[in-house]
């Protein structure tokens, strides 16, 4: 198979989520709400999830969904759920065409909860499952920083399409990455990129508009000359990455240079296209298992641009395990020439 069709509905689907979470992202106000976990999801979240799961039910209808949020706590806060669905029925790409292969406008409120709760697939190692985050970096959306709209298809637990939107990265590929790139940003003016890959084809980018996808141009990861020269990113929520560690895996590769901290798979994004090099994500908590939504779409987009993305132990990422990377943890991500000596580093600075 080509996957090209995956892809463009990916993509499509993507797009116009993410004109939506942009919108939220503008008000001050972003309806939020707090999960059993102490984790915040806003509008924007569900929103976005309205849009994508109808985007893949009315094109992939036998397709399973693993998706972050579900309805409930809609269906008791009407409140909540009539704002959301006022914002869900507004949103169009400018192209009809488009539109209506994504599943046009949802018919209602009810409906609109009903697609939400469609995401609940317990995932597995077969079939077609798609593995979507509304809103990636929930916390950068909700500070003004980075944030991202992730989907990924997985069969038989493999990656095979990833699409990302990431609408506050600059659309200049060559943009290397800054210490403020994770604060204070905006849509638009020159801001706002998607980034795909089909498994064996490569990885692309794109300007994010609201219309027909822009024309795609290829990316890759840059070559580093020696490791000391490295700039790598981490995540800006102490909670989940232990940023003293990464330090000390930076320390010990020579690398000089501050981390650069953002949220959300904008980090894979970047250093997909050269913007930074190295992506730690080291773990905090023995018992945490990371989430097959937070790093699907991300590992293959940067294992087509020529990286590797693989556990503190070195062993790639375990998609087939249900929900979560139950047999891996953390993550490493870097390109492949450097990524044996990132490894190294890691297990000394963790005594593995």
């Amino acid at each position: 198979m080509s996957y090209e069709h995956e892809r463009y509905i990916a993509e499509l689907a993507v797009q116009r989520a993410t004109l939506l979470t942009q919108k939220v992202f503008n008000e001050k106000a972003k309806g939020t709400v707090s999960k059993d976990d102490k984790s915040p999801v806003t509008i924007g979240d569900f929103g976005a999830q309205a849009l994508i799961i109808q985007a893949i039910r009315k094109n992939f209808p036998n397709d399973e969904i693993v998706a972050e949020e579900e309805a409930s706590s809609l269906r008791e806060d009407k409140a909540l759920s009539a704002e959301i669905w006022r914002l869900v029925k507004d949103i169009k790409l400018e192209d009809a065409e488009s539109n209506e292969l994504l599943g046009g406008s949802l018919p209602s409120e009810e409906a609109m909860l009903d697609i939400i709760d469609q995401g609940k697939s317990a995932g597995g190692p077969k079939g077609r499952i798609w593995a979507l985050d509304p809103i990636d970096g929930t916390k950068g959306f909700l500070r003004g920083g980075q944030y991202a709209v992730c989907l990924g298809l997985l069969e038989d637990g493999d990656v095979k399409v990833g699409a990302i939107g990431t609408p506050n990265l600059p659309v200049d590929d060559a943009a290397t990455m800054s210490a403020s790139i994770g604060v204070d940003q905006h849509s638009g003016a020159g801001n706002g990129v998607l980034f795909s890959a089909i498994k064996g084809q490569g990885s692309i980018s794109r300007p994010l508009r609201n219309g027909t996808l822009a024309e795609s141009r290829p990316i890759s990861m840059r070559p580093v000359p020696h490791i000391s020269q490295a700039v790598f990113c981490e995540g800006v929520e102490a909670g989940h990455s232990a940023q003293d560690d990464n330090a000390a895996v930076a320390q010990l590769l020579g690398i000089t240079a501050p981390s650069v901290r953002l949220d959300s798979q904008a980090k894979y994004c970047s250093i997909a296209r050269g913007a930074g090099d190295i992506y730690l994500r080291l773990p905090v908590k023995k018992d945490y298992q990371e989430k097959i939504w937070d790093h699907a779409a991300g590992d293959l987009i940067v294992r087509e641009a020529g990286g590797q993305v693989t556990d503190i132990y070195g062993q790639r990422l375990d998609f087939s395990k249900g929900r979560t990377l139950a047999v891996n943890k953390g993550v490493v991500a870097a390109p492949k020439t450097l990524q044996d000596e990132v490894i190294s580093a890691v297990k000394k600075v963790l005594k593995l």
